[in-house]
């Protein structure tokens, strides 16, 4: 299905210029998905397929580069302040909101790796402005594996200001780690809008300090939400995921974690798994999409959580095991029948 795409540029309150993109179905959408990006990359093309294959579904899809990122202005892939990536985003998706032609469309956050994080801190603003989000692969808690030192963070965090525009952090090739598919890979290295340079000191910090705040408040997460992670990812770890989904306070939560996948799932992966990871966050938001389909949903949330019933085998670490209803709700989120993907784990 063809989708309308249009560019626009706006000024954040800074007084910066800011890309932004939207990807528009030819009808009157089922609702609005609101695109956050991960670190170093770009909406336009990076996240064109995303978009497209949204919109085709008949969703609005919005999207902007952060400040610093992509075809906004700003010091390349400086984050100054995690903040203002937040409070722009916010700005522009609730701008967008309050236009008269969107107006009592339900609205869901989209965010990649660091983009989750942008997403959760956007809903901890206003929690009850937002109707859902998709979190894949996000950034929001450090795994133990490689979680620096306290004395490291000590003695950056002392230079910082002095030189916080310094690409001093010593850092794999994340492109090789989070992009399975070798074509796909080769293509993302082309994207001259990516930042493929060492992090800037102050913005590696800004994302550390980010990720541990949010660790420590994963539990003030109170909105619907579907969380994806290949369980081959290097970037982020797939217990950051299962730490989000075990202590999050939300009622309608969903986890899927993919056998083999890396961290790049939307865009890395090969075409029959890209397929696959995007029929499941189709399905998930047309699920959320009406009133009428959330009153169904909330209806199987009042089951209640602990039932010794035993649920059909799924597959957990290579094993297939009978689980019970309660453990279903673990691998589902919901407290419903019926609603689990078997093939998750």
């Amino acid at each position: 299905m063809d989708v309308e795409y249009h560019e626009e540029y706006i000024y954040n309150s800074r007084g910066v210029q800011i890309f932004t993109c939207r990807w528009l179905p030819f009808s009157s959408p089922k609702a609005l998905v609101f695109l956050c990006h991960g670190y170093g990359m770009e909406c336009s093309n990076f996240m064109k397929g995303c978009g497209t294959r949204l919109a085709s579904q008949g969703y609005a899809v919005f999207g902007m580069d952060y400040e610093g990122h992509g075809r906004s202005m700003g010091a390349r892939c400086y984050i100054k302040r995690f903040d203002n990536i937040v409070n722009d985003c916010s700005d522009h998706f609730k701008s967008i909101c309050g236009q008269e032609e969107y107006m009592g469309k339900r609205r869901f956050l989209y965010g990649e790796s660091m983009g989750g994080a942008v997403s959760l801190l956007i809903h901890k603003k206003d929690p009850a402005f937002w109707h859902g989000a998709v979190l894949v692969a996000p950034m929001c808690k450090i795994s133990e594996k490689v979680k620096p030192h306290p004395l490291v963070i000590s003695l950056l965090t002392r230079v910082e200001d002095v030189i916080p525009k310094w690409k001093i952090v010593p850092t794999k090739d994340v492109i090789d780690s989070a992009f399975k598919d070798p074509i796909k890979r080769e293509e993302i290295r082309c994207n001259q809008l990516i930042y493929q340079e060492k992090p800037r000191l102050k913005t590696a910090l800004e994302m550390l300090r980010t990720s541990m705040n949010l660790e420590e408040s994963l539990q003030e997460v109170t909105l619907p939400f579907f969380v994806l992670h290949g369980e081959a990812d290097t970037v982020t770890d797939p217990e950051v995921s299962r730490a989000l989904y075990e202590r999050a306070s939300s009622t309608d939560k969903t986890i899927k974690l993919y056998s083999g996948m890396w961290h790049g799932l939307t865009s890395g992966e090969p075409d029959n798994n890209i397929e696959i990871v995007f029929s499941d966050i189709v399905s998930w938001l047309d699920k959320r999409s009406s009133c009428e389909d959330m009153k169904s949903i909330h209806q199987s949330i009042l089951v209640p959580e602990k039932l010794n019933v035993m649920a059909s085998p799924v597959i957990l670490n290579g094993k297939k095991q009978h689980k019970t209803r309660s453990h279903m709700k673990y691998i589902c989120g919901w407290k419903s029948r019926g609603t689990c993907h078997d093939s998750a784990m």
